[in-house]
């Protein structure tokens, strides 16, 4: 149950709280960041009620409650199974997507280097700790953190 509270905790830090917020809150975010961060909370929720199947089953010794808790752990099991597979298929869709994000953003900067704009590219700098888009004339006149390459 405390894993459960603490990956709900974690989604919903990411999505209003910490250095990922900004890109949250932001209107070029993707879709599927946020249904990543929904499914985060929504696999909180579900670990913490297995985690209760599980408490009372044992406490009151009942098989049907430990049947309960194994069937969810299976389906839990599979399930992790299946996102690792996507994961490992997806990562390079996922990196040009991501690649694709901070071009639209360093072209919107490029057009009007103030504002909310300038907010988010420093930000997105600070969370990935880069700066630029990988050649010295491309860094000149960024909002770059210190300390970053």
């Amino acid at each position: 149950q405390l894993a459960g509270l603490a990956v709900i905790a974690f989604g919903l830090w990411l999505r209003f709280g910490g250095v990922m917020a900004d890109f949250a809150s932001d209107k070029k975010s993707p879709e599927y960041f946020f249904m990543g961060l929904y499914v985060l909370v929504g696999a909180g929720a579900l670990m913490t009620t297995v985690g209760f199947f599980g408490c009372c089953g044992a406490a009151r010794e009942s098989q049907c409650l430990i049947g309960a808790f194994f069937a969810c752990l299976l389906v839990i099991f599979a399930a992790e199974i299946t996102a690792g597979v996507f994961a490992f298929i997806g990562k390079k869709v996922a990196i040009q997507e991501a690649q694709k994000i901070y071009e639209d953003i360093y072209d919107d900067y490029m057009k009007n280097p103030v504002g909310k704009v300038n907010s988010t590219i420093y930000h997105y700098h600070l969370a990935l700790q880069c700066c630029g888009k990988g050649n010295m004339e491309q860094q000149m006149g960024l909002p770059c953190p210190e300390n970053t390459q």
